[in-house]
């Protein structure tokens, strides 16, 4: 019987393949795992389904495979949080759960948004702490969603998602990545497509080429009247700077999902205008959750039985 450790706990119903397969499931009371524990924890298990706050990098895949350590599966679509190089060196399978939560993902980035453009914390906030007096014709003025230039940084399956979303709202469409889609709407430069946008949505892994993609120099291309999202990673964005362009006006408004640090925040951000923010909240629902949860449970029961998981994670080379 294979040991399999569950970092935190998963929805109701999330470890029915581990269950149905007969593993020990192995959950700690301590959450979140600190880094020893996790070492200690990694060294007697065959598999570990870890989350994306879970820091799974060379030390504890060593301590793993030292012991009987076969398979990391992270139940996120990102794998930033593990030394993907490391477990491969070491011949421990990765897994992540793609697919099962697109939609859900791209539903989260479409609210933010039309929170975001429309102000809609803001209106909120006058309401809630009563500075509200009654309708006015120029109280809480945004800027209108329908019609705009949408702009997609990464155009996978969650960016697609959004895009259909986005044909909804009579949104003309764009996006960029590192290849060309073949599509219509496809841009060959970040440049060009923040300069032309009315909201830009972004969707990349984070990668050193992506870390702080967005900084003073992105920002200052954008249109003073454009929206900026991010469901993507925090780091993705140089918070920072984000902050000085709201403030000055280089740009409208922002949406925010994930942060750099999390679950730490730059307090500037919470003082800053026009921003809405969200707690990383992008895949939760109860559906979406327990998908993710079992897809990352079978991941790991395939891996125990000699088989290759469809969600194994292949790391992506170097641009050439």
């Amino acid at each position: 019987m294979a040991r399999v450790l569950v970092t935190r706990p998963l929805t109701e119903g999330g470890t029915d393949p581990l269950l149905a397969a007969g593993h020990q499931i192995v959950e700690p009371e301590e959450n979140p795992l600190s880094p020893a524990s996790l070492v200690t924890l990694a060294a007697g298990c065959d598999g570990i389904v870890s989350h994306l706050t879970d820091r799974i990098d060379a030390t504890v895949l060593e301590a793993g495979k030292a012991g009987r350590l076969r398979v990391v599966a992270n139940a996120a679509v990102g794998f930033d949080n593990i030394d993907v190089p490391s477990a491969q060196r070491l011949g421990i399978t990765v897994c992540n759960t793609p697919g099962v939560l697109d939609d859900t993902t791209a539903d989260l980035a479409f609210l933010l948004i039309l929170a975001a453009t429309r102000l809609a914390s803001e209106a909120e906030r006058d309401l809630r702490e009563g500075r509200w007096q009654g309708w006015g014709f120029g109280d809480h003025l945004a800027r209108d969603v329908h019609g705009a230039t949408l702009g997609l940084v990464g155009y996978g399956r969650i960016g697609q998602a959004v895009a259909r979303r986005a044909s909804g709202f009579g949104m003309e469409v764009l996006h960029t990545c590192r290849n060309d889609t073949g599509v219509n709407g496809y841009v060959p430069s970040l440049d060009m497509l923040l300069r032309s946008s009315d909201v830009v949505s972004l969707h990349v892994p984070l990668s050193e080429s992506t870390r702080h993609l967005i900084g003073a120099e992105q920002l200052a291309v954008m249109k003073p009247t454009a929206v900026l999202v991010n469901t993507a990673r925090g780091p993705v964005v140089d918070e920072d700077a984000l902050v000085d362009a709201l403030e000055s006006r280089t740009i409208f408004a922002a949406g925010l999902d994930v942060f750099d640090g999390e679950p730490s925040l730059n307090p500037r951000l919470l003082g800053a205008p026009h921003v809405t923010l969200l707690p990383h909240i992008g895949s939760a629902t109860i559906e979406t959750r327990t998908r993710m949860a079992r897809l990352a449970c079978q991941g790991v029961c395939d891996v125990l039985a000699g088989r290759t998981p469809p969600n194994t994670v292949v790391p992506t080379p170097p641009p050439a």
